[in-house]
C-alpha cells in the first residue's frame, strides 16, 4: 500500500504481492474504487477487507478519500478524481480500468463516469456499482414499502447528508444525483443491490432508464440483502464477492 497526497487529499494505491514475497507485483488491471458512507462518514474497515481481496486477486486498487460533508460537497470531488484517473492512465489503458463504488461512492462513481467528457477523459471498462445511492433527493413513493424492512437506512438522516452534499445545489442536480444525468455513452455497467435495501427502488429504475439509453447492463439482485452487502460477511456477500472478481477478468 502507497500513500501520497492529490489536490491536497489523501489517496491510496494498494497493488498485489508478487507471488510469495512482500514485495508489490505489478497488475495487468486497475480499480478505482470509492467508497460509500452517505458522503458524511470516512472509509471504514470493511471497505479495506473489500479492497484488500481485490488487490489480493491481481488488480491495482486506487481508493481517493475524497473530503466529505459539510466540509466539501460533490463540487470538489471532481478534480481529485480527474487528478487520480489521468495519473492512473499513465500506467494503464482505460480498458484496463473500471470504476467502482458503494453506496454513496457508487453514486460519486456514477456520476463522474457522467463527466468524464468535461475534463477530455475516457470512460473506463467498466462500472460496477454496489447498493448505488443515485437520487439523493429521495421522492420515489417505492422507496418506504423497502425502507420498512431495511435495517440500517432511513430517508430522515439520509435527506440531512445530502443537503451537505449538495451544498446549495439542487438535490435532483445530475452531479448529485447522477439519477438524472446523461447515461448514453457510459460503459458496460453492473450493478449489485438487496431487496432489503432503500436504494433498491431507485437501481431498478437506473437499470431501465439505461436500457433505454442502449447501455449494457447487468443487475445483480439478493433476496433479503441489505445495504452493500458485498462487503460483508454473509453467504450472499461471499457470492457477490466472486462474481465481482470474475467481472473484473472479462
Amino acid at each position: 500500500m502507497e500513500q501520497r497526497s492529490v489536490e491536497g487529499f489523501s489517496c491510496y494505491s494498494v497493488v498485489p504481492r508478487s507471488a510469495g514475497t512482500s514485495v508489490p507485483g505489478t497488475a495487468a488491471r486497475a480499480v478505482l474504487y470509492l467508497h460509500g458512507g452517505s458522503y458524511i462518514s470516512p472509509i471504514s474497515a470493511w471497505h479495506w477487507r473489500f479492497i484488500g481481496r481485490l488487490a489480493a486477486a491481481g488488480h491495482r486498487v486506487e481508493v481517493p478519500l475524497y473530503g466529505l460533508a459539510p466540509d466539501y460537497s460533490h463540487r470538489d470531488a471532481p478534480v481529485l478524481l480527474a487528478a487520480v484517473y489521468r495519473k492512473l492512465l499513465e500506467d494503464f489503458d482505460s480498458q484496463d480500468v473500471a470504476f467502482m463504488g458503494d453506496s454513496a461512492g457508487g453514486g460519486l462513481a456514477l456520476a463522474f463516469a457522467q463527466q468524464l467528457s468535461e475534463w477530455s477523459l475516457p470512460q473506463p471498462r467498466r462500472l460496477i456499482l454496489l447498493s448505488p445511492w443515485v437520487d439523493v433527493a429521495m421522492e420515489n413513493p417505492e422507496l418506504a414499502a423497502v425502507e420498512a424492512v431495511d435495517p440500517w437506512l432511513s430517508r430522515a438522516g439520509l435527506r440531512v447528508a445530502a443537503r451537505a452534499w449538495a451544498s446549495g445545489d439542487d438535490l435532483t442536480d445530475p452531479r448529485v444525483s447522477p439519477f438524472n444525468g446523461r447515461l448514453s455513452g457510459l460503459p458496460p455497467t453492473d450493478v449489485f443491490v438487496g431487496t432489503h435495501d432503500l436504494p433498491y427502488p431507485d437501481v431498478l429504475r437506473l437499470e431501465s432508464l439505461m436500457r433505454s439509453a442502449g447501455i449494457p447492463v447487468s443487475l445483480h439482485v439478493a433476496d433479503g440483502a441489505v445495504h452493500v452487502y458485498p462487503l460483508l460477511p454473509v453467504p450472499e456477500g461471499r457470492a457477490a464477492r466472486k462474481k465481482i472478481l470474475e467481472l473484473l477478468q472479462c
